[in-house]
């Protein structure tokens, strides 16, 4: 897996397609590193719903609280208890072991609707700037 195979949302966060029902869902290493030490992740419960751009969990640093919000709509199918018991793996590992929650998405298209990661590189870039 590399960050090319991943699509992003503007509020940083990234989807892995894992079959054609099922996706990955966690925060860029962007968002890791401005929110600092991850200290505590509030994930939806498992056949619970999730809406385009909408909140769906929390996220907790040494720094702010943040919304997390879901770039595609479907039902959370898994959420990953490591990172409930080890937040820390939203730092070091946002795009491996870091993951959030899987969702069977309700519309593949919403994919499309996400950035690429050249996309969501410019973007970075362009907000740097």
């Amino acid at each position: 897996m590399t960050i090319q195979d991943l699509r992003f949302s503007e509020e940083h966060e990234w989807v892995r397609v894992e079959s054609d029902e099922i996706v990955v869902i966690g925060i860029s290493q962007y968002a890791g590193d401005e929110l600092g030490d991850v200290v505590f992740v509030e994930l939806p419960e498992v056949d619970s719903g999730v809406e385009q751009y909408e909140k769906f969990g929390e996220i907790e640093s040494v720094k702010a609280v943040s919304d997390l919000f879901s770039p595609v709509s479907g039902t959370v199918v898994a959420t990953n208890g490591d990172v409930a018991d080890s937040p820390e793996l939203v730092n070091e590992s946002p795009y491996g072991s870091g993951w959030l929650v899987k969702v069977a998405i309700s519309d593949s298209s919403m994919i499309d609707k996400l950035m690429t990661a050249d996309q969501y590189e410019a973007f970075l870039a362009s907000k740097d700037s």
